[in-house]
């Protein structure tokens, strides 16, 4: 019999959604159960102790509930804050999504790299790390933004971002010293690269933007590498922790990610 346990991927809202669509590209057969935590939401504004304590005790919920194989943290303020104590917790592979800073300075030709996260993102020792290890030799310039969380939510229930509002945003970066010199913004948050042609659009001047979403589809695909699937992808799961009308009706986007059946946890 084909295993048809699926990949789990949890977020606290849908922008995980941009790491769940290159790992389905890479494995078209894998079942897919996509979790929105929608009644703690949004995670950027919360405490590190009330994240580093919800995430681990729902994923032991949805785990016991989904019987995953693996299950992908796509967010990145719950990866920075929660994901050690997740995989303490859990006997299954977890997947965490960090800002691709590494990928960033490798790519930033000015050495002026960006990263534009949730307050809570852009705060943590992790980043700190990360900046040191991978872009010692760039300026890392950081703003957090719960509001383009909220943008990029409505966007894909088909409210269109203000291009000003999105400016302010954007401006957090660029009017910091040496934000003139910017070349390269990570998408520190996974709700971010749904909206990155907009921000491509309302930034000053040409910029790349990176995010961690085909590097995690890869590594999934590797960890499963010796795995059986079914023979057709079954239909997706979008699981919502508070099934109201807002998630309601997000269902023709989620249908168009392959997630057909939509329910509360």
């Amino acid at each position: 019999m084909p295993d048809r346990r699926p990949i789990l991927f949890f977020d606290s809202g849908v922008g995980g959604l941009s790491v769940l669509a290159p790992t389905a590209a890479l494995l078209p057969r894998a079942p897919i159960v996509y979790v929105a935590d929608s009644a703690g939401f949004p995670y950027g504004t919360r405490s590190e102790g009330e994240i580093a304590a919800r995430v681990p005790a729902l994923l032991g919920r949805l785990a016991e509930r989904y019987d995953p194989r693996l299950i992908v943290i796509a967010c990145n303020t719950a990866s920075t804050i929660a994901l050690q104590h997740v995989r303490a917790a859990l006997d299954i592979p977890i997947v965490g999504t960090v800002p691709a800073i590494k990928p960033a300075a490798a790519l930033s030709q000015t050495r002026v790299i960006g990263v534009l996260g949730t307050e809570a993102t852009v705060r943590q020792p992790y980043v700190d790390d990360l900046t040191a290890r991978f872009a010692a030799d760039c300026t890392v310039l950081r703003h957090g933004s719960a509001e383009l969380v909220e943008l990029a939510e409505r966007a894909l229930g088909g409210e269109s971002p203000s291009p000003d509002r999105l400016r302010a945003v954007l401006d957090g970066l660029f009017a910091q010293p040496s934000g003139d010199r910017l070349d390269v913004i990570v998408n520190a948050c996974t709700h971010f690269p749904l909206l990155e042609g907009e921000l491509a659009a309302a930034a000053p001047h040409t910029v790349r933007f990176v995010d961690g979403g085909p590097g995690i589809a890869r590594r999934v695909a590797y960890l499963t590498r010796d795995q059986d699937w079914p023979e057709v992808r079954p239909a997706g799961r979008a699981v919502f922790t508070r099934l109201d009308a807002a998630a309601q009706a997000l269902a023709p986007a989620l249908a168009r990610h392959g997630l057909a059946v939509i329910e509360s946890l």
